[in-house]
């Protein structure tokens, strides 16, 4: 059985009992990164507050505590656009995701033609808000997103534009910045500072608009996972179900501090 583990009292994506604020300096984190902020609590009722600020009014997060039975996942929420895992950052993930990155080029792609809408992460602390965004700008959520509001604009700006581009109008988007900002301090815990080193990671599964494909998408990657086709249950697939339980558990202790949350709506798009 594959139960998610979310600690109540540990929302935030840092390694359990650390002090929010003490060691791990920025000295410590990967290059590459041309902003930082203060990371996202790992809550639905955060990113709801975000997500609804930025137009997506019809869409929200749900915590996912079993993979077990997606029957029972499917009764509870008929309609998942976005699986959203976090997990810890362990040696043997780091190494793993090297291992696999030194085989793959960066990624090239933009326009209508992409399989998936993928952003470059170049914000640092910013993981969680990449996989919000993952989430809604692919699949079907994006059939919830509305008109004229910061989310749409965003999109519509972010498709013409190559990954180097696209990452810059997103670090220089202020309505994203605004709503991001009004945000990042709530939550259930005391936030860390946007410089602290977080020891765990938020990662998105989309099923593609374009080729019904499970993607798995991590801005702090080269590029998008193409991880193959769904059937008919799209991300309830046993396919999907079972890549999630395998980073869950593939790892020693992994499940603690996992936690999972599924991007909903009640009702498919019009």
């Amino acid at each position: 059985m594959v139960i998610v583990v979310l600690d109540e009292n540990l929302r935030y994506t840092t390694t359990p009992n650390m002090p929010s604020t003490a060691s791990n300096p920025i000295e410590q984190a990967p290059r590459g990164y041309r902003k930082y902020v203060i990371p996202l609590e790992s809550n639905p009722a955060v990113f709801d507050e975000l997500i609804h600020r930025l137009g997506a009014s019809s869409l929200r997060f749900e915590d996912v505590y079993t993979l077990d039975d997606a029957q029972l996942l499917h009764q509870l929420f008929p309609c998942i656009h976005a699986f959203i895992l976090v997990l810890p950052t362990t040696e043997a993930y780091d190494k793993d995701v090297e291992e696999q990155d030194r085989h793959l080029d960066e990624y090239q792609g933009y326009g209508h033609g992409e399989h998936v809408v993928y952003f470059k992460q170049t914000i640092y602390n910013a993981c969680g808000l990449y996989a919000i965004l993952h989430g809604l700008c692919n699949g079907s959520a994006r059939e919830h997103l509305g008109q004229d509001n910061a989310l749409s604009k965003l999109l519509a700006r972010s498709i013409p534009l190559p990954p180097e581009q696209r990452a810059l109008a997103l670090e220089n988007d202020s309505a994203l910045e605004e709503a991001y900002v009004a945000v990042a301090t709530k939550g259930e815990t005391q936030a860390p500072d946007a410089e602290h080193v977080m020891d765990y990671h938020y990662i998105c599964f989309v099923q593609s608009h374009k080729t019904g494909h499970l993607f798995q998408l991590d801005g702090d990657r080269k590029q998008p996972i193409d991880l193959g086709p769904l059937d008919e249950r799209g991300l309830l697939s046993d396919s999907c179900l079972a890549v999630i339980r395998h980073l869950i558990t593939e790892e020693e202790g992994a499940q603690m501090g996992v936690n999972l949350m599924a991007l909903v709506s009640d009702s498919p798009p019009a």
